[in-house]
């Protein structure tokens, strides 16, 4: 693991300014899925919340093969390049909109979250509990917005933790559930990759009342659209940290144009949570 910093003096430069203000100004914005969580173990890649449900043999019979076709279809206009914004966009939310619609059909329950948030594929990054206790002890909220098609399994993994803390807030994709669990109906909004940002929050004012004059903020994602989900927000001070998962060049690049701080490898929270202390000394 390696730290890269492109421009060290504008950081420092950030870092002076945040500490100046203290961390009742401060929030955290966070991706989940392969940022708190590790991309691999062991040299095994992990799943996603989303594939561990596919993958796996927790609904009916044809769910993994209609998912697995979905997935097949959707997953290269998201990463088609040549494609316009609003066309990738309206695509993916067909597909959430198809899959949602899929997972209640096939009989989703929340005991099918509690299980797949227990599976040992998925894992908190070293150091991300103590970066979590830090953010509790200082009363720095943090925003947890994630595109997971199963959502609500978000905050079930914290709590099966053990973490989660009154200061973390969920922005997730959500479905309406009967008395005894059953998944029922599609819940609005709906989150994906290319609409995941702060702008959301207009349809959660409780949040927004804890973040909206904590206008230093630090982002935490593994891909450059996670950049993005700073978007709308009227923020004073940004610190962009990018865990860079992946060794191609173009991927590097990219993130060295767009992040702040690079943590290589499959990194660690230890960088992260120094960083942390420093900016509430």
């Amino acid at each position: 693991m390696s730290i890269i910093i492109p421009k060290a003096k504008k950081l420092a430069a950030t870092i002076k300014a945040i500490r100046q203000d203290g961390p009742a100004k401060l929030h955290v914005l966070a991706d989940f899925d392969r940022t708190m969580t590790y991309r691999a173990i062991n040299n095994v890649p992990t799943p996603s919340l989303i594939a561990i449900l596919r993958n796996g043999h927790y609904l009916s019979a044809d769910y993994a093969k209609k998912a697995h076709a979905l997935f097949d279809k959707y997953q290269p206009i998201e990463k088609d390049p040549n494609l316009a914004l609003s066309k990738k966009k309206k695509a993916m939310n067909t597909w959430w909109r198809t899959h949602k619609k899929l997972l209640i059909k096939s009989g989703l329950s929340k005991y099918d979250l509690l299980k797949i948030v227990k599976d040992p594929q998925i894992k908190f990054r070293q150091g991300a509990p103590e970066f979590l206790d830090y953010l509790k002890t200082k009363k720095i909220p943090l925003v947890i917005l994630s595109a997971s098609g199963v959502g609500e399994a978000v905050p079930l993994y914290f709590k099966n933790a053990k973490k989660n803390y009154k200061n973390i807030h969920y922005i997730v994709n959500s479905l309406k559930w009967s008395k005894s669990g059953q998944a029922l109906a599609i819940k609005e909004p709906i989150i994906h990759s290319l609409n995941k940002d702060e702008t959301v929050l207009k349809n959660f004012p409780k949040i927004y009342r804890q973040i909206s004059q904590r206008k230093n903020v630090i982002l935490l994602g593994d891909n450059i659209s996670d950049v993005a989900m700073i978007t709308g927000f009227a923020y004073d001070q940004l610190i962009k940290v990018g865990f860079l998962n992946y060794s191609e060049p173009k991927i590097k690049n990219t993130f060295l144009k767009n992040f702040d701080i690079i943590i290589t490898d499959d990194g660690d929270f230890k960088y992260l949570n120094k960083l942390l202390k420093t900016l509430c000394a």
